[in-house]
């Protein structure tokens, strides 16, 4: 049975489809044009936000939530706080939000404030499940709200610039690609009990659409990105900015419609997603690699991670007469000796916020620098890595290399994983998990063929209670 639309208050959901669109008659800012913005969760990102958004001419922030009540301290006094931030979006002075709480949340907070009339700024991965992006979509298409995807590398002129030399076949015709974010984190730890969650803290409301379970790990904050029921690991965490970048420099309106991946989470603590992980996808006649690594070097006793051809990360587009490699900040193109043939400078996409203010002064999301179909479209590709993870098998490093044998440098990328860290790994007892290839459908945005059913199992989050989003408006 279909879930039924309540209303904004007890939670409500999405609609429709189009392209670019001018606001509804009537839509109207401040006086001078000011944009007043309200903040949902104002932790470590959010707080990025309150100075970003913050330093911006005519933009005031006059409100803030976060389910934990201590963490919006740091928005000062003169500032209206709501712990719950459907209080925020009945504020009819907010003209948009800005929604910086887990990944769980990023979906239904986007659709609750379409639905209330604000424009939003949400941040990546913008949602949890392949399912929630397109309600997104769907509400601020319904709505006609400006929604900006805060990948913001998307607004960095160095990406931007490359992007148009590369579709203009500058450096030939793009024959693969290998998209890397190669660092380091510890492990999270292992508790034994649940953690008693602080009293500052409304944790039914922060859990929201997720499960409301017993949290088994040392810190609540952030720490929940590394396990499945509220984040994406590092995929979604950061794999998203580089793989958004990725379709922006191909010029890409859409995703893969096939992934195979392997990897693993070779530590012992509380952690779900893998540490090491790596999918190869096939798009338009281009072969894919995105490569993440959370682990340090044991054989080059590197705490800062492996390396691919003497990087730490970014997009290496091999083309036909050279190759590009830029990552966040800029890069250059080199021709096939190794030789500069034009740099690229960038500012890391500093003017993302400005240019979501700026769409709304406007009155238009014409001119977004990444609009939520485009947002939806970069995180699906991280979701479709996970999903073939999630539903792999334990597999013996020969079988990994044979899962991959179709394409050179997917094998490369295998064999250094294992070459990073085998001798911390004994393989025998910690196999890679290796996923299937699974076939997506672009239109129904669905898994069809072998292991469908299980695939598809991962493309809805089920919901809890009051918190569901909706199939229909």
């Amino acid at each position: 049975m279909k879930s039924k639309p309540p209303t904004r208050r007890h939670f409500l959901a999405t609609a429709a489809a189009g392209a670019a669109y001018s606001l509804m008659p009537g839509a109207a800012l401040g006086a001078n044009n000011r944009v007043n913005l309200g903040l949902i969760g104002v932790g470590w990102r959010g707080g990025q936000h309150l100075k970003a958004f913050g330093a911006l001419k005519d933009v005031n922030i006059i409100a803030v939530s976060d389910a934990d009540s201590t963490r919006m301290d740091q928005a000062g006094d003169g500032v209206v706080k709501h712990q719950d931030f459907r209080r925020l979006l009945d504020m009819p002075e907010i003209d948009a939000v800005v929604v910086a709480a887990p990944n769980h949340w990023h979906c239904l907070a986007t659709i609750l404030a379409c639905e209330a009339g604000k424009h939003v700024y949400t941040e990546k991965p913008v949602s949890h499940h392949i399912f929630e992006g397109r309600q997104m979509v769907n509400a601020a298409r319904k709505y006609k709200r400006i929604v900006q995807a805060g990948t913001q590398q998307r607004s960095c002129p160095a990406v931007q610039n490359c992007a148009a030399d590369i579709q203009a076949g500058k450096y030939g015709k793009v024959l693969w690609t290998h998209t890397s974010k190669l660092g380091s984190r510890e492990p999270i730890g292992k508790v034994k009990a649940p953690m008693t969650i602080d009293p500052s803290i409304d944790y039914d409301l922060w859990a929201g659409p997720a499960p409301m379970g017993p949290v088994m790990r040392t810190q609540f904050h952030y720490d929940w990105h590394w396990q499945w029921n509220w984040g994406d690991g590092e995929m979604g965490n950061w794999a998203v900015h580089y793989v958004d970048d990725l379709r922006h420099l191909l010029g890409w309106d859409d995703v893969p419609g096939n992934v195979i991946a392997a990897g693993n989470r070779w530590w012992d603590d509380d952690g779900q997603t893998p540490n090491m992980h790596m999918a190869l996808m096939e798009h338009r006649g281009v072969k894919c690699v995105i490569d993440i690594r959370n682990m340090r070097d044991y054989v080059r006793k590197n705490d800062k991670g492996g390396v691919y051809r003497g990087r730490r990360g970014g997009n290496f587009i091999m083309c036909e007469n050279g190759y590009v490699a830029i990552k966040r900040g800029g890069g250059a193109a080199y021709d096939l000796h190794d030789n500069v043939i034009k740099e690229y400078k960038g500012d890391s996409g500093k003017d993302h916020q400005s240019n979501f203010v700026e769409a709304i002064r406007q009155d238009s999301n014409a001119s977004l620098a990444c609009e939520i179909e485009v947002g939806h479209q970069s995180t699906t590709m991280c979701h479709l890595a996970n999903i073939s993870y999630r539903v792999g098998h334990a597999a013996s490093p020969e079988a990994a290399r044979e899962a991959f044998k179709g394409h050179e440098d997917a094998v490369d990328t295998i064999e250094g994983i294992m070459a990073q860290i085998g001798p911390a790994v004994d393989f025998k007892k910690q196999p890679i998990t290796v996923g299937p290839k699974l076939h997506y459908d672009k239109k129904t945005e669905r898994f069809s063929g072998g292991h469908a059913k299980a695939a598809n199992e991962l493309v809805k989050l089920p919901g809890r209670g009051q918190f569901v989003v909706p199939d229909t408006i």
